[in-house]
């Protein structure tokens, strides 16, 4: 378990804690955590199906391009959807900044020695935002591909952004983050060319993990692939 928030942690050793703890202790404290995020969660979700809030949760390893493809995103479909950004960062707020000059409405969260963001943090950034007056909400997670699998955020899919500049095992690595997502958005294809990435093993191993998971090929820099993403958007998944 993590030791900050009390998710889930891979690779832990569970036959003891360092102070002595048997591992059923631990696992009470977890329940309670994800049960009581759960019911923030259901909240959102009531929140987001009375506006009619098409609302995502984009994880992914730092890096990824998530910022990027959310800031090309907002520009391309500005004057056709109403979109919002809730921003997940530890430290700073660099990423909201960007969102921000974009034009749409954001707000950020700055979790701390947090690993991801829970349904009660973006309930308290919904105060803060125009829920009757958008169509669309992205809410950009902390970059971790481990503890944002167990928190639902209310939201309608978790959607997972994989570049071509990681491992292509990625979803076998971190199977509970790809078995959790409905969509994945394999990033930076305009690098194929200078990186030894097979993409069919790629899409063989996230499919392995997730048989039904919606995958979208794509550049947020050369725009290649940007369509068939917004494509699904306007249909609202």
């Amino acid at each position: 378990m993590c030791t900050t928030c009390g998710c889930p942690e891979e690779g832990h050793d569970h036959h003891h804690d360092h102070d002595g703890h048997l591992p059923g202790t631990r696992i009470t404290i977890e329940t309670d955590i994800l049960a009581k995020n759960n019911r923030y969660a259901a909240g959102n979700r009531a929140l987001f199906k009375a506006n009619g809030i098409f609302a995502l949760n984009l994880v992914s390893s730092p890096g990824s391009g998530k910022t990027t493809i959310l800031e090309r995103t907002l520009c391309d479909l500005s004057g056709n959807l109403r979109c919002a950004v809730i921003e997940g960062d530890q430290q700073t707020d660099n990423d909201a900044r960007r969102i921000a000059a974009t034009g749409v409405p954001v707000k950020q969260i700055n979790t701390g020695a947090g690993c991801h963001l829970d349904a009660h943090m973006v309930g308290h950034a919904l105060e803060e935002l125009p829920t009757r007056e958008m169509d669309i909400l992205f809410i950009e997670n902390v970059g971790n591909l481990v503890c944002p699998a167990s928190f639902d955020l209310g939201e309608a899919h978790k959607v997972v952004v994989l570049s071509v500049t990681e491992g292509e095992d990625k979803p076998l690595k971190y199977p509970q983050m790809f078995h959790a997502a409905d969509v994945m958005l394999l990033n930076k294809i305009d690098l194929l060319p200078y990186l030894d990435f097979d993409v069919e093993k790629c899409l063989e191993m996230a499919r392995r993990v997730s048989p039904g998971i919606r995958i979208f090929q794509l550049s947020a820099k050369s725009g290649q692939g940007m369509a068939e993403w917004y494509e699904w958007l306007r249909g609202k998944g």
